[in-house]
C-alpha cells in the first residue's frame, strides 16, 4: 500500500527535517501556535522559495493554524480574531503550495447551546475564501465540543454544508487517533463511520496516547508506550487511505521510528 508518510516538523527547514526522518510529506505551524499574529514564513528566501523546493523534492506540505483558533465559540473576542487570523492562515498556505489547512474543530462555553456553535462554522465558511482545503480535525476534549463525538461531527458537517459557499468542497476532514481514542470513540471501526459522515478523511495524524480511553487528554505518545494498541494505528492509516503526519514526541528518534513502523507494516 502506497501512502504518503510524514511528521510535524519546525517549519525553519522543513525540507532537512523531513529527509532525516524518510518524509514524504510534513506539516508545521506558520509562526506562534499559542498566539494571535499573522502567519510568517521562517524559510530562508520566503514562501516561493519554499514552494519551489518542496515541489522539487517532491514533498507535500499541510499547515497547522494555531490551537488557539475557535470559530466556534459565542464568545466575541475569541470568534472575530479566529475568523480573522483563519483567513490569514488559508492564504498563507495558499502562498507555499500547501495540500491544506488544519483547524481544530473548536467549542462552546460549558452553558452555550451548541447549535449556535455549529452556526458559527457555518458563517464561517459561508464567508471563507478557501484558497487551499480546510481540514477540520476532531478534537480530544471538552463536552462542549463541536468535533470530539461523532454525533457532533455529523451536526458540524450539516452545518458546514449548508455554508453556500462555491468551494465548499475544499472543506475536509483530519482524523487524529489519539483524539479519538481520549474522546471515546473506538478505532476499529471509526474510519467507516467518519466517511459515513463527511464523504472523505483528507488526512491522518496517526499519534499514541499517553491516557486511557476516554480520557479526554489531548497528549501524544509514541506508538510503544501508549494506551493504544499500534495496530490499530496501523488499521486507521490502512482503511482511511489518506496521507498521514506523525505528531508524536522525541522528533530525532522515537517519531522517526514511528514512521519507519507504519512504512513496514504498510508494505
Amino acid at each position: 500500500m502506497s501512502l504518503k508518510l510524514g511528521a510535524h516538523v519546525d517549519q525553519e527547514n522543513p525540507l532537512a527535517e523531513a529527509a532525516g526522518r524518510g518524509a514524504e510529506v510534513v506539516q508545521f505551524f506558520l509562526g506562534d501556535p499559542q498566539g494571535w499574529k499573522a502567519p510568517k514564513v521562517a524559510y530562508e528566501g520566503g514562501a516561493a522559495a519554499l514552494k519551489a523546493a518542496a515541489e522539487a523534492a517532491g514533498l507535500d506540505l499541510f499547515v497547522h493554524a494555531p490551537y488557539l483558533v475557535n470559530v466556534a465559540t459565542t464568545n466575541n473576542r475569541i470568534r472575530i480574531p479566529s475568523r480573522k487570523i483563519l483567513q490569514q492562515q488559508l492564504d498563507a498556505a495558499a502562498s507555499i503550495g500547501a495540500k491544506g489547512l488544519i483547524v481544530h474543530g473548536g467549542h462552546v462555553g460549558k452553558g452555550d447551546d451548541p447549535e449556535v456553535g455549529f452556526d458559527n462554522w457555518r458563517k464561517c465558511i459561508e464567508r471563507a475564501d478557501l484558497a487551499v482545503p480546510l481540514l477540520i480535525e476532531n478534537t480530544a476534549g471538552g463536552e462542549n465540543a463541536m468535533a470530539r463525538q461523532l454525533d457532533r461531527i455529523t451536526r458540524l458537517w450539516d452545518a458546514v454544508q449548508a455554508s453556500g459557499n462555491e468551494h465548499v468542497d475544499r472543506v475536509g476532514f483530519c482524523l487524529d487517533t489519539c483524539h479519538f481514542h481520549a474522546g471515546g470513540e473506538q478505532l476499529s471501526d471509526v474510519v467507516e463511520k467518519v466517511k459515513a459522515i463527511t464523504g472523505r478523511i483528507d488526512l491522518v495524524h496517526a499519534n499514541g496516547s499517553r491516557d486511557a480511553f476516554g480520557s479526554g487528554a489531548d497528549r501524544h505518545s509514541n506508538f510503544d508506550e501508549g494506551e493504544i494498541d499500534p495496530a490499530d494505528i496501523v488499521t486507521v492509516v490502512r482503511q482511511a487511505g489518506a496521507p498521514v503526519v506523525v505528531e508524536t514526541p522525541n522528533n530525532e528518534h522515537g517519531q522517526k521510528a514511528d514512521i519507519d513502523y507504519l512504512r513496514a507494516q504498510l508494505a
